[in-house]
């Protein structure tokens, strides 16, 4: 009787340990074997890559002249602050606030503006679809010493989480940049079954798509050009195997589902043998 006990205490003692995610595969951002160690306060260097415009994406596209700026500039941005709760509730919610009124790059690259007519904007970056813009308004339209303010930005950055995250889905993010743990806060956070040092990144290039593994538990990340993601990047977190036991999310979680799964085994033993 003795031997019995003994061996359902071990059974549910390895069944617990098998069914826990260690801390150290759930952690972000730790110094790793093998890497060279980054202290906490140490000022780390990275590069922000240089974005370079591809098709389907949308740009906002705002010109004005001076007369115009000082006309209705300001009211304009008062207006805009006003309507910002509205603007944030629909980027939250997976919406696009640029769709209807912003500047779709289409198959050829182009973008097509009203009276100015195509530009170019495929394979260039911000700043250079903004000179050609101007360049083009100030020869065809304006005075060769006219003011001319012309702005362009990105509408948001686009990007979709698949997989282990708490609220995986569609998001647009009105802001020029954002790192890859800030895509993961909108998504709710990983679960804590996620393979957080293998995710997987799906990155549109000019040429096509490529994959890439990412390791949130290593401290270089930040390092990396993956640290900050890029439109229409597409995040997927893979589960780990203990998703196929079903085990819980914590050790009490755990043993509460083995010990539910041996009492509901010893009730049918005890059935069948009556």
């Amino acid at each position: 009787m003795k031997v019995g006990k003994t061996l359902w205490l071990y059974l549910i003692l390895l069944l617990v340990g098998i069914s826990c995610v260690p801390n150290k595969k759930v952690i972000y951002l730790q110094n790793l074997e093998g890497e060279t160690p980054i202290a906490e306060g140490e000022m780390i260097y990275y590069e922000i890559p240089e974005y370079r415009l591809q098709y389907n994406d949308i740009i906002d596209v705002n010109i004005q002249t001076a007369s115009d700026f000082l006309e209705s500039g300001f009211n304009a941005k008062q207006q805009m602050s006003g309507n910002q709760a509205m603007v944030g509730q629909i980027a939250n919610s997976g919406g696009d606030i640029y769709y209807m009124n912003g500047y779709t790059i289409d198959r050829n690259g182009m973008i097509k503006l009203p009276v100015i007519g195509e530009i170019k904007a495929k394979d260039l970056t911000i700043e250079e679809v903004r000179a050609l813009i101007e360049q083009k308004v100030k020869s065809t339209y304006l005075r060769e010493n006219s003011d001319l303010f012309v702005k362009v930005k990105l509408g948001g950055v686009r990007f979709s989480t698949l997989g282990e995250f708490r609220r995986p889905g569609k998001y647009v993010v009105l802001q020029d940049r954002m790192t890859i743990f800030e895509a993961i806060a909108h998504s709710g956070d990983l679960n804590i079954v996620a393979k957080r040092d293998e995710i997987l990144l799906i990155r549109q290039y000019p040429e096509g798509s490529k994959l890439h593994r990412i390791n949130l538990n290593d401290r270089h990340l930040i390092q990396s050009p993956f640290y900050f993601i890029q439109p229409n990047d597409q995040i997927y977190a893979e589960p780990r195997k203990i998703r196929e036991i079903g085990a819980g999310e914590n050790a009490s979680q755990s043993l509460a589902l083995v010990i539910s799964s041996i009492t509901a085994v010893a009730l049918i033993i005890n059935t069948i043998t009556r």
